[in-house]
């Protein structure tokens, strides 16, 4: 498996734990919910073809928590002042749940320096008379077991003792997502008359049993995104990029060559 690096790096005040593995095309991974601590498989798959980038959000994980943080929007203009402090161009930025949502903030308000735009499992938009899952009243169990459709996935990750900064990290991660997405719920009213400025090629992946965000939620964004691609995998969840992990990562390498700048 490819190795990455571990680094710290301060932008817009804030002090960033950021992942990074591999050479080529940079390829920008913003995580979901629930954080990111590890440079898992498809990452490590994908760092064959791209310089891949794997930051915790400020106010998640191993990053700091900035005062100028109060809510989603914020992230977005930190990640353009990230990718300018990092120098990088025509990137590949593919972001999974609330990763997708920002994602999607941040191309609404510049491509510039995007090559191409992937959102898996995103959150960000609201369907009617389709209820999203809520993981904010939802067990700790009920939450592992409702991400995956393959069960063995989620009894390997319950199996898994929490060490006690993991724990601390978890709940920081809550705490953050809850300021983020309470209310309305993982969902920004406003963004989906602005996803008509879009205009980077645009991969939209989505898992078919997906309990969180339902695959209407995928069509609502390929709907809205002129010429975007819809791909849903079979047998899968809400982490398309764990379950599916191969073909997953085929899908946006394959994507990402098709538009080579």
């Amino acid at each position: 498996m490819a190795s990455s690096t571990n680094q710290t790096i301060r932008v817009a005040g804030c002090s960033v734990n950021v992942m990074r593995g591999g050479k080529g095309p940079p390829l920008l991974f913003l995580h979901g919910a629930g954080g990111n601590p590890l440079w898992l498989p498809f990452m490590a798959s994908l760092s064959e073809h791209h310089d891949v980038i794997v930051p915790d959000h400020p106010g998640f994980g191993r990053s700091e928590s900035p005062d100028w943080l109060d809510q989603l929007s914020d992230l977005a203009y930190f990640y353009l002042d990230f990718i300018d402090a990092l120098g990088l161009d025509q990137v590949h930025l593919v972001g999974h749940s609330l990763g997708g949502w920002i994602a999607a903030e941040v191309a609404v308000r510049s491509t510039r320096r995007l090559r191409t735009l992937t959102l898996v499992s995103a959150a960000g938009v609201h369907v009617k008379g389709v209820a999203k899952g809520d993981i904010f009243v939802w067990s700790q169990e009920e939450r592992v077991r409702n991400l995956f459709a393959d069960q063995r996935y989620a009894d390997q990750r319950l199996a898994q003792p929490m060490t006690e900064e993991q724990s601390d990290i978890a709940i920081k991660n809550e705490l953050a997502t809850a300021d983020l997405a309470w209310q309305p719920r993982f969902y920004d009213p406003q963004l989906r008359k602005w996803l008509h400025r879009i205009d980077v090629p645009t991969l939209i992946v989505w898992g078919d049993s997906d309990k969180i965000f339902p695959t209407p939620y995928g069509e609502a964004y390929h709907h809205l995104i002129k010429g975007s691609r819809l791909e849903v995998l079979p047998a899968c969840g809400h982490l398309p990029q764990v379950e599916k992990a191969d073909a997953f990562a085929d899908l946006v390498r394959r994507f990402a060559a098709e538009h080579v700048a």
